[in-house]
């Protein structure tokens, strides 16, 4: 049985995009980017980006180019801000369908973030299942 896998990422600087259609490409999945209502200017991207990603704030995006439902498992990328996911990531998991299985990887400089317990913490609240985590040096 081969299982139906979809790439989902948030890309701003476009590091985590170039790590996703790799992936994409490795797991025989389709893919699809979360995009912004807004694209942020720099500035804000990074200020109130960052700070609301602390929090785990969502920010508005646009509906996704696949219906995330029709997957059996789901691989979800996104940059590393102040520790966190960026606000549209947030969102997007808002929008995680029940019973999902998640491979998380969060991409940075560093290669270290802080949230996997939060981020286990939103997929199991779906009834969901993180598979994965694994942070990423870009």
């Amino acid at each position: 049985m081969h299982m139906k896998t979809l790439v989902i990422f948030y890309s701003y600087s476009g590091h985590t995009k170039a790590i996703a259609e790799k992936l994409a490409a490795i797991e025989s999945a389709d893919i699809v980017e979360i995009k912004d209502v807004k694209r942020p200017g720099k500035l804000k991207a990074y200020a109130a980006g960052c700070f609301a990603a602390m929090r785990g704030k969502s920010w508005p995006i646009r509906p996704l180019d696949a219906d995330m439902a029709g997957y059996d498992r789901l691989i979800l990328l996104a940059p590393v801000w102040a520790g966190n996911p960026p606000p549209v990531f947030y969102a997007m998991l808002e929008r995680l369908p029940q019973g999902k299985t998640a491979a998380v990887k969060m991409v940075s400089a560093s290669g270290e973030s802080n949230c996997k317990e939060r981020l286990e913490t939103l997929i199991t609240a779906k009834g969901g299942v993180m598979e994965s985590f694994e942070d990423i040096k870009a």
